[in-house]
């Protein structure tokens, strides 16, 4: 739309100098000559504020695209400061503009909460015993203090003679963070300098990954680099605990967590319990977000566990639509041949992030929300947006990982 707009601007320019031609020509007065130079003039200055919109949101598209990044370099915390500079310098108008490969006016535009009721953790003096919690991160303030920092603060008061730290696995996150809000987290590679600059002996890592997926095997690994520079080293289990050959195979954990998340739904949803919502006619569809990796068998083995507790009216999905049949279409096909008639939609993931507020409950029609609504066979379609970081039974699983993972530094 802008672009046919500076077009037909241009044409406006040419129009009117050719008539400035021809009316000169034809001996009209130099004051009608003058008011046509003058429309002209005008033409031309609407070309070059438009123009200079355009660049102005460009550069600042561009700056995003920058720090929009996986790997952190020597000039991230410059990009990050000249980033939010540019875009503070520009109008709301130039604001709407910004449009880039990642970037867009939502980077700096959407209000997520207050930053400042998070804590990075990323102090030093640390002392000899560290718990490292690592999540992947979000980039929504509110739900980074409610489930992350949620979490952690469990886990502090738990163990009050371990130094609680974080570390993001996504840089990405941490640039939007950074550059948006002036809160630095720490990635792995800082977290982990960090611990052995403290002089920390003791270091046990929980992360607060679902499963034994990619992200996991990324931060083992990189754990691995260092483990030579601590006197001893454990790493706890994930939510879900161990993976399992098949879909039939669940462990406790698995139930603890569809327990507590059922529980939380039928909380919210306003229902005495699951067999009332059943009755209401309504289903609870979880939305986890899917893996290519072989640890995708944990949303097949969430979903026996729910059929194993006898929560028939509770569904899981995943975004990736891995493993198949928690794609979403499958889903809603498994919703009506169930005979439920209400959807309550809530995100299986820690943090009520981007996926949750976008993928599950966003206005676009390839959100679940959008395509359950299309499917055309429920009376009602509802959302929920709550990680599970800040279910207390949540929290309490990660804390009874952490103790395992201590409890066997000690033998």
């Amino acid at each position: 739309m802008r672009k046919l707009k500076i077009k037909k601007t241009a044409a406006v320019l040419t129009a009117l100098a050719l008539c400035a031609g021809v009316v000169t020509g034809c001996g009209a007065s130099s004051s009608t000559a003058g008011s046509a130079s003058t429309a002209s003039s005008a033409a031309a200055s609407e070309v070059s504020s438009e123009e200079a919109d355009e660049m102005a949101a460009k550069n600042v598209a561009d700056l995003i695209d920058a720090i929009y990044v996986q790997e952190r370099n020597d000039n991230t915390d410059t990009q990050c400061e000249e980033a939010k500079a540019a875009w503070d310098a520009l109008t709301d108008a130039q604001k709407e503009l910004v449009e880039g490969e990642n970037a867009d006016p939502d980077y700096f535009g959407r209000d997520t909460g207050d930053a400042a009721q998070d804590d990075p953790r990323n102090q030093d003096e640390i002392g000899e015993n560290e718990l490292l919690v690592v999540s992947f991160g979000t980039s929504f303030n509110d739900s980074r203090a409610a489930d992350i920092k949620g979490i952690e603060d469990a886990l502090q008061e738990a163990y009050p003679d371990w130094s609680v730290r974080r570390a993001f696995t996504a840089q990405i996150i941490i640039n939007h963070v950074q550059a948006r809000d002036g809160e630095k987290i720490d990635n792995m590679e800082q977290a982990l300098e960090r611990a052995v600059a403290n002089g920390v002996k003791n270091l046990v890592v929980q992360p607060t990954h679902l499963m034994h997926g990619a992200e996991y095997d990324e931060m083992v690994e990189t754990i691995d680099q260092y483990k030579d520079k601590f006197e001893s080293v454990a790493i706890a289990e994930p939510l879900l605990g161990e993976v399992g050959s098949d879909a039939s195979v669940i462990n406790s954990d698995k139930e603890d967590v569809a327990k507590a998340i059922t529980a939380a739904a039928v909380k919210d949803a306003g229902f005495d319990s699951l067999d009332a919502a059943a009755e209401a006619g309504t289903a609870f569809v979880f939305m986890g977000h899917g893996t290519s990796h072989t640890a995708k068998v944990s949303y097949s083995q969430m979903q026996t566990t729910m059929q194993t507790l006898g929560y028939d009216n509770v569904f899981i999905g995943t975004v990736e639509g891995e493993p198949e049949e928690t794609a979403c279409e499958n889903v809603i096909e498994a919703v009506k041949a169930a005979g439920y008639t209400k959807v309550v939609l809530r995100p299986l993931m820690v943090v009520a992030g981007d996926h949750a507020n976008n993928d599950m409950a966003g206005e676009d029609e390839d959100s679940w929300l959008s395509q359950f609504k299309a499917a055309g066979c429920f009376d009602e379609v509802d959302t929920q947006i709550a990680g599970l970081g800040e279910i207390a039974d949540i929290q309490q699983l990660y804390v009874a990982h952490t103790k395992a993972a201590i409890d066997s530094l000690n033998g």
